[in-house]
């Protein structure tokens, strides 16, 4: 790879890696501002016009505030849990595909990282990482809470991952790959596998939920049983990064679900605006299609947040061995089935 090369996935890197960062930041504005609509509130309004300095003084505020570490807590991983939780966060946009390969100054550029062949394995890789920072968070405080809410989040990463695995493994039947890139291709114009795979979806949807802790599945640190779960005893930017790292994995679960799902970068008449507009600017605005379509995905996550109750731990392990995983295997059957005989 030339340096020029070298240069270009490095600055590919950065703007992804800030563009997560900044979309984590204002979703927690968004989640302020989406309760107050539903709430009949006004929500974040004094930090500049309309609230929308507000993340950037509570940012502020974890920064500055006295860093504490409890007298019993084991202080080496209470550190390593909030930092493997805020990198595994992080990695995972790596594979994913925001859109086709622009051309600038006669220069392609794809924009994606890595087009891995196994695109799909990377990220379940990654998820599976995630509930580590959780669960050495929760036992390294030595607070009763702390555990309870890491053994939560543990069995219920175990249990929704299998249903969500094989949801994955239906699309795979329809698709032929796990790469990312060539599933995006796929779904060129309005072809989105959604259409073949709406139990797939539905199941995965539900899965994400469950995989980024978000109610109605937020028992692991539900605030009426656990005062706050596995980051009970966290304060100043350690808690600041498993905030964090709960947005940017909701970021990158609605990337993820728009990617396998919903068409990616492509749109209907796609072709027509690529002999528009070129090169250049037809991958741009498929960027931006995709960037829209996260966004919804991460209303979706906010509004059935301040909508649904959250379940009780029994509801949660039923619904996820009773239900999700019967259905997601009859699911693969049915696909199955229909591969072999009517295609």
């Amino acid at each position: 790879m030339e340096g020029l090369d070298i240069l270009i996935k490095f600055g590919l890197i950065v703007v992804i890696f800030l563009i997560s960062l900044v979309v984590a930041m204002y979703s927690t504005y968004a989640e302020r501002k989406v309760a107050a609509f539903f709430q009949d509130r006004v929500g974040p309004n004094r930090a500049g016009p309309w609230g929308i300095l507000q993340p950037l003084a509570d940012g502020g505020k974890m920064f500055l505030k006295e860093e504490i570490i409890p007298t019993n807590a084991t202080g080496f991983l209470f550190i390593v849990g909030p930092s493997l939780a805020i990198l595994t966060a992080c990695i995972g946009s790596a594979v994913i595909p925001w859109g086709q390969t622009v051309v600038i100054a006669g220069k392609s550029i794809p924009l994606q990282v890595t087009d891995i062949n196994v695109g799909i394995l990377y990220i379940f890789g990654v998820v599976s990482l995630g509930v580590y920072g959780i669960m050495i968070g929760g036992w390294a405080s030595n607070n009763k809470y702390s555990l309870m809410g890491a053994i939560r989040a543990a069995s219920q990463n175990i249990s929704y991952e299998i249903s969500m695995g094989l949801s994955i493994i239906a699309l795979l039947l329809v698709t032929g790959t796990l790469s990312l890139g060539e599933i995006a291709q796929q779904q060129h114009g309005w072809h989105w596998n959604v259409i073949y795979q709406p139990v797939g979806f539905l199941l995965f949807l539900v899965c994400a939920f469950a995989e980024t802790n978000r109610t109605p599945f937020d028992l692991p640190e539900c605030e009426t049983e656990l005062v706050g779960g596995y980051h009970t005893e966290y304060s100043s930017m350690k808690l600041g990064f498993y905030l964090f790292a709960e947005y940017i994995n909701m970021f990158i679960s609605s990337a993820v679900m728009v990617t396998l799902y919903w068409g990616s970068y492509n749109y209907p008449g796609m072709d027509y605006m690529h002999e528009l507009l070129g090169d250049t600017w037809a991958p741009l605005l498929g960027f931006g299609v995709m960037f829209m379509k996260t966004l919804l995905f991460i209303f979706f996550f906010m509004w059935i947040r301040w909508t649904i109750p959250r379940f009780r731990y029994d509801q949660l392990m039923d619904l996820g061995w009773k239900i999700l995983i019967p259905l997601a295997i009859a699911n693969i059957v049915v696909t199955g089935v229909v591969i072999t005989f009517f295609k």
